[in-house]
């Protein structure tokens, strides 16, 4: 296995813009889980799917379907659907599905399968416990709920989706609780991560302490 930087933390805590950057900046690739974990979701949502639906079901449903992330895009067989996973019904069935084990065993090899190949910075909510629990680097990106609340709202508006941001603050916290007390890889700091609280932060300021918390321990290769 190559070497992994992972970054775990809550929905909205800035995970995905801050792989993006280090990414670059190392000369990683960036593997996005939760956009994998979405076009699962999106494919059981049109397959006619709905949350009680049984594991045998599911694993079935799963085994007709190819999903994979491709240079920054995700494909679903040869479809690419990156802009249709990115709406508030496959953000909610992805936090709601992510809990179902059939889910979790079918993503694991190939969220694996990207570090036998190339240096990554993955982010989700179990990187550092579960899935890549010897990564070079490990970071829990966190935010308070107004922080994130607003980020989201904005985010979606920009969108064009017509959204109310206490709507948003209450699935936020809702799927805080999902994430934190399902059985199956429950979110949560994994011991020798590094904490990093981005709230009332911009991007650049917690690009930078991440950045300088990679290279305190050990120089990290730049492009």
């Amino acid at each position: 296995m190559k070497k992994v930087v992972a970054i775990d933390g809550p929905s909205g805590a800035g995970k995905s813009t801050i792989a993006k950057m280090l990414a670059r900046e190392l000369g990683f690739h960036y593997l996005d889980t939760g956009a994998l974990y979405r076009a699962v979701a999106l494919h059981l949502l049109q397959q006619g799917f709905q949350e009680n639906a049984g594991d045998e079901e599911i694993t079935l449903a799963l085994k007709k379907v190819r999903v994979a992330f491709r240079q920054g895009r995700v494909m679903m067989g040869n479809v690419d659907v990156s802009d249709d996973i990115r709406s508030p019904e496959a953000s909610h069935f992805a936090s709601v599905f992510s809990a179902r084990k059939p889910v979790r065993e079918y993503l694991l090899d190939i969220q694996r399968d990207a570090a036998r190949h190339a240096d990554i910075v993955a982010e989700g909510r179990d990187m550092t416990t579960v899935v890549f629990p010897g990564a070079y680097h490990k970071f829990y990106l966190d935010a308070s709920v107004e922080e994130r609340t607003r980020r989201r709202t904005t985010e979606l508006l920009a969108k064009g989706y017509d959204v109310q941001e206490e709507r948003i603050r209450t699935e936020i916290i809702e799927r805080d609780a999902r994430d934190a007390g399902r059985d199956i890889a429950p979110l949560k700091r994994a011991e020798d991560a590094c904490f990093v609280d981005s709230t009332g932060l911009d991007v650049t300021e917690v690009f930078s302490l991440m950045l300088k918390s990679l290279r305190r321990p050990r120089e990290m290769p730049r492009r």
